[in-house]
């Protein structure tokens, strides 16, 4: 991890922390930074959900890493959040977010290529947060609804599936 993304920002305000959590698991997967993105959990025991035409419920950060880090993380991927809201009460140590997102993903190396695959996702996320001993604001929980996709959906395959 570099000094460029660290994991915690002491500078932002309760609210804005509990969104940078978010924020900072977003860039460690588009960086493909595991110590990022594993720093924006609050442990192994929490939980990842995509709602699609499916519903996929991830339980335990090593689950979610495999199926979220390892195949997106090697991409050439950007997710951009936006409209956040924050719903903190003073003085709690749980809060909760839903922000709006989108996500293009592109194969490795490929990502500038104009006429290369892509595949690009928008929707919601709904997050369950926690503060920790230290004060860090970390997820507990994250649901991301897809509202909307376009492109190659083979690309966020794992390769053994790819192939088969």
């Amino acid at each position: 991890m570099s000094d460029m993304y660290p994991q915690y920002l002491p500078s932002l305000s309760e609210r804005d922390a509990v969104a940078d959590a978010l924020y900072w698991a977003a860039i460690g997967c588009d960086h493909n930074d595991a110590e990022l993105f594993n720093s924006a959990w609050a442990g192994e025991d929490v939980s990842f959900e995509i709602h699609d035409d499916n519903k996929r419920v991830m339980s335990g950060l090593s689950i979610i890493r495999k199926n979220i880090l390892e195949i997106v993380g090697p991409m050439d991927t950007t997710h951009n959040t936006a409209m956040v809201r924050v719903n903190l009460k003073d003085g709690a140590d749980t809060a909760t977010l839903t922000a709006i997102s989108t996500a293009q993903h592109s194969p490795p190396g490929m990502g500038r290529d104009p006429t290369g695959p892509k595949y690009t996702t928008g929707g919601e996320y709904s997050v369950d947060l926690i503060r920790d001993e230290s004060g860090v604001w970390r997820i507990k929980k994250l649901v991301l609804c897809i509202i909307w996709t376009q492109g190659d959906a083979s690309l966020m395959r794992p390769k053994s599936e790819a192939a088969a």
